[in-house]
């Protein structure tokens, strides 16, 4: 069913940030996925910080491959460049949109089963070269295209809508990131927008891939007892291993956040990600101890989300092959075209 357009009709009173544009402007078409599904509470996250941060929509691409998580990209940011590419191949599309203009912001939506299973392959080449990008992992553990199949996100003994219990050893995105040197790592619920909404914002103005594994369970086919992708158990075993705020490098910005347990991450930019450590001792820029710590927690069944890693010194995909830093779509029409005096003296040459 194709989707349904939303009236462009905005109420005057509506606040705006300060590019003038009310959170409506941010969103998309009308959704056409299942009532309750956690893919729709991804788009309002996505649509609340995209507009916090005030990005400018027409320098934003949204890329997806297949999948319900493929469906996203149209319920947000209607006036942005997209592209639907097939299964698994999100990242290479997303590389080349990169190398083409290093100035446009990428959010890549995919799914557990476009990433863990078909994409792998592309995701790992994308984690190494560390383009800079938003990539969103809507994680719900099933193909609910094709009628709820465990997907290589699936926990072991996490049982199908049939009953069907899982046997083998899932893949976990933010140890597979971490295993490959990723630089920004977070873990969220679709459920608690509170959480999710910083980590967004703080993905906006991280150089490099910022990989976020949403748990966003499927109403149809993994929201039962016995799912480790449900709301239920989300909810019960959900361990916030970083409490997230998001400080724009701004004087007159103010914070509630406190001196005590604070761990100051500054990004390129300048822009500062400020997490509250809840578990003693843990430091989301110590990468083998936050593997460690993922590991445990995992088995000790619990869900840590949070900014789990993060690392801003490690050089970006553009910086590495030292592209120019003006893309050819903001070269001025008389360097582009000098005239044929100009090219009569090159060909001389």
């Amino acid at each position: 069913m194709p989707s349904i357009a939303k009236p462009p009709i905005r109420h005057p009173a509506l606040p705006v940030n300060e590019l003038g544009l009310a959170e409506r402007d941010y969103e998309g078409a009308m959704s056409t996925l299942c009532a309750g599904c956690g893919h729709d509470a991804v788009t309002a996250a996505i649509v609340r910080a995209l507009w916090e941060v005030a990005v400018p929509p027409h320098m934003v691409v949204k890329l997806s491959g297949i999948g319900c998580s493929a469906k996203t990209t149209a319920y947000f940011l209607r006036g942005a460049h997209g592209f639907n590419g097939v299964h698994g191949r999100m990242a290479p599309l997303a590389t080349g949109v990169g190398a083409a203009n290093s100035d446009l912001l990428l959010i890549g939506i995919s799914g557990d089963g476009d990433s863990l299973s078909i994409g792998i392959g592309h995701l790992v080449h994308l984690i190494r070269r560390n383009l800079r990008m938003i990539y969103v992992i809507e994680n719900n553990g099933v193909y609910g295209l094709t009628k709820g199949q465990l997907s290589a996100s699936a926990d072991v003994g996490s049982t199908s809508s049939k009953g069907t219990p899982g046997v083998i050893q899932p893949v976990d995105p933010m140890l597979l990131g971490l295993s490959l040197g990723a630089t920004f790592l977070a873990r969220g619920f679709s459920g608690d927008k509170a959480q999710l909404v910083p980590i967004l914002k703080a993905a906006t103005a991280h150089r490099g891939l910022a990989l976020i594994d949403v748990i966003s369970p499927c109403v149809s086919f993994n929201d039962h007892e016995g799912s480790t992708k449900s709301y239920r158990f989300t909810r019960e075993h959900d361990v916030q291993v970083t409490t997230t705020d998001f400080v724009e490098p701004r004087p007159e910005l103010l914070t509630a956040i406190g001196p005590v347990g604070i761990t100051d991450l500054t990004l390129h930019d300048g822009t500062r990600v400020r997490a509250r450590a809840l578990p003693e001792g843990y430091d989301p820029g110590d990468r083998d101890a936050v593997g460690a710590y993922l590991r445990e927690a995992h088995d000790r069944g619990e869900v840590a989300t949070g900014i789990l890693y993060v690392d801003p010194s490690r050089p970006t995909l553009h910086e590495l092959l030292r592209v120019v830093p003006r893309p050819l779509a903001g070269l001025p029409y008389a360097d582009l075209c000098p005239g044929a005096a100009e090219l009569e003296r090159f060909g001389e040459s």
